[in-house]
């Protein structure tokens, strides 16, 4: 097997963990400088204040990119550096122009711009009246999307509103691990409902400027892994947990419904929020899948267990842990390739007019120094895409309709609340001289892209 010429193989960024210039150009104040100012908030104090200088740099790391040989880069805009209030009316038009001068330079290069608009950055002038937790935030995007697609459509084919709504609604406002850094049960369901709903109307937004435009959700999944599959306990808990994770954006946003299990859950703090026309399907021409991987539902295991990754069920009251039996990455993620496999396929059966998937984030964090010789030989990032890219070859000789996959990271970059300990890139950065270095795994992937997967290796097993 290999993948068809057509194939959209990429990298992916996210602007507060790569742009820097905070405080240039106009650019507005966000929930993640205010997070990053509060005491506690993030590892050794750390910030996007500079990050990878891309603000200054773009047009070197556009090279860099056409180097790997991707032929295409999902970014994010800063919703705070074109409007720095987050109202329309409130213009910066040296923000446009950055952007401008990105899509241009990647297009010169035969790099396809993937637009996404809203990766976490809320400004804050637009949490100081709630944020997500408001139903006016949703409005506020779909004006934002008009403007974008008005600006950049004429050259961007493929627009996604939001990333990952489960972690900006849970990690943000439900647990407090993520900006805004606040932990409110009913603020986390209005927040997921607020994604759903902003997601359909910034898709009609963008949809009336450029009818052309293709747009998808982009969406954090990850499937239950149940030890035992006799213990009811286990099992309810991984319902719960799909529903928590998965099925609420992919049944809100292709079915028009939630399910059954959100609104007992959720009871009256979903179902008064939802107001008439708020789940009508909007056409979508894409689906994105953020992968990285499955969560284990097993025993009660101490909290100081070494695999420890997070409780999953606080919703069932289950008090049951994630933990990986096996390798895990430096995040302390377990690995389970044939997860994302599983999701596609998954999709595919039980969506049937679903709309093509890519793979909108994939990777691992593993902090592997340059060696004596100047390379930097990350042969486990090596052996963890090849294994989900195999994945994902064999999701499409399973039937699933899979059109790109793009790569986290890049390049090293600000890794939000873990600060910059944790790399993901296939490019190293060295923070203190902004110098950029291809990772084995860079020429690595390079290699792949050029020979359609056919250097793949068929080391494929189960580590869960």
């Amino acid at each position: 097997m290999k993948f068809n010429e057509e194939f959209l193989f990429g990298v992916a960024t996210a602007a507060y963990q790569i742009e820097g210039a905070v405080n240039e150009d106009g650019r507005g104040k966000t929930i993640w400088d205010t997070m990053c100012e509060t005491p506690g908030k993030i590892a050794r104090g750390e910030s996007g204040a500079v990050a990878n200088d891309h603000y200054h740099r773009w047009k070197e790391d556009v090279a860099i990119m056409s180097d790997l040989g991707v032929n295409s880069y999902r970014f994010s805009m800063a919703w705070s550096r074109m409007f720095p209030d987050g109202n329309v009316a409130n213009r910066n038009q040296k923000g446009f122009d950055f952007y401008n001068n990105l899509i241009d330079e990647l297009l010169a290069r035969n790099i396809k711009p993937i637009i996404t608009l809203y990766h976490w950055d809320l400004p804050q002038a637009l949490q100081d009246i709630g944020g997500w937790a408001n139903r006016e935030i949703p409005l506020r995007l779909a004006e934002y999307a008009k403007e974008a697609a008005q600006a950049y459509g004429d050259r961007v084919e493929m627009f996604a509103p939001i990333n990952e709504s489960w972690v900006m609604s849970w990690l943000g406002y439900g647990l407090g691990y993520h900006a805004p850094g606040i932990s409110d049960f009913k603020q986390a369901i209005a927040a997921s409902h607020h994604t759903v709903l902003g997601h359909n109307l910034a898709n009609l937004a963008i949809k009336s400027v450029r009818p052309q435009a293709k747009v998808g959700p982009v969406l954090a999944q990850s499937h239950p892994n149940v030890d035992d599959v006799s213990d009811p306990k286990q099992l309810l808990a991984a319902a719960v947990f799909d529903m928590n994770q998965n099925t609420f954006w992919m049944d809100g946003i292709f079915k028009g419904e939630y399910p059954d299990l959100a609104y007992k859950y959720y009871g009256d703090n979903l179902t008064s929020l939802i107001k008439p026309g708020d789940l009508d399907v909007v056409p979508n021409e894409f689906l994105g899948v953020n992968y990285y991987f499955n969560t284990r539902i097993g025993h009660e295991v101490a909290a100081d267990h070494p695999n420890r990754v997070r409780v999953i069920d606080q919703l069932a009251g289950l008090n049951m842990l994630s933990t990986s039996m096996g390798p895990v990455t430096d995040m302390g993620w377990p690995i389970n390739p044939y997860g994302l496999e599983d999701l596609m396929v998954r999709w595919t059966r039980e969506h049937p007019n679903l709309p093509p998937i890519m793979v909108t984030e994939n990777g691992a964090a593993y902090d592997d120094d340059i060696s004596s010789d100047g390379a930097i030989h990350d042969e486990r990032r090596i052996a963890y895409l090849n294994d989900h890219l195999l994945a994902v070859l064999s999701a499409i000789d399973r039937g699933a309709n899979v059109i790109g996959y793009q790569q986290w990271s890049m390049m090293d970059n600000f890794e939000w609340a873990v600060g910059y300990a944790k790399r993901f890139g296939i490019v190293h950065v060295d923070y203190a001289t902004q110098k950029r270095t291809i990772k084995d795994s860079g020429y690595w992937y390079r290699d792949t892209i050029k020979s359609r997967g056919t250097n793949l290796k068929a080391r494929f097993v189960d580590l869960a």
